[in-house]
C-alpha cells in the first residue's frame, strides 16, 4: 500500500541544478531511513544520500558539497537538491524509505525512478 513516486528528472546541462522530489502515500509505522540511490546503465545501484527522522545525513563521497538531502516534517517527502551536476551523475534516481511495517520486520520501500541526464 506504500507507495513512492519521484519527480523533478531532466535533462540539464553540466554545471546546473536540478531538484528532485520523492511523495510517499501510505503509512510507515516507524521509519528507520529515507534515501536516494542512483542506476547508471551497466552499472549497480548505489546509495546517493541518506536522511534519518532525526535529520542524520549520510552523502557518497562523489556528491558530497553538491547534492543536500532534506525531508518535509510529515516525513512524506524528500527531497534532493543537486548542485553542479556532471555528466557522471547521469542515472535513473529511486527514492527508497526503510521502514517497519510492525515492530520487528523491517522493509524496503522504492519508487520507480526518474531520470537524469547530464550533458556535457
Amino acid at each position: 500500500q506504500v507507495q513512492l513516486v519521484e519527480s523533478g528528472g531532466g535533462l540539464v546541462r553540466s554545471g546546473g541544478s536540478l531538484r528532485l522530489s520523492c511523495a510517499r502515500s501510505g503509512s510507515i509505522f516507524r521509519i528507520s531511513n529515507m534515501a536516494w540511490y542512483r542506476q547508471a546503465p551497466g552499472r549497480q545501484r548505489q546509495l546517493v544520500a541518506s536522511i534519518t527522522t532525526r535529520d542524520s545525513t549520510d552523502y557518497a563521497d562523489s556528491v558530497k558539497g553538491r547534492f543536500t538531502i532534506s525531508t518535509d516534517t510529515t516525513k512524506k517527502t524528500v527531497y534532493l537538491q543537486m548542485n553542479s551536476l556532471k555528466p557522471e551523475d547521469t542515472a535513473v534516481y529511486y527514492c527508497n524509505f526503510k521502514g517497519y511495517s510492525d515492530p520487528w520486520t523491517e522493509a524496503d520501500y522504492w519508487g520507480p525512478g526518474t531520470q537524469v541526464t547530464v550533458s556535457s
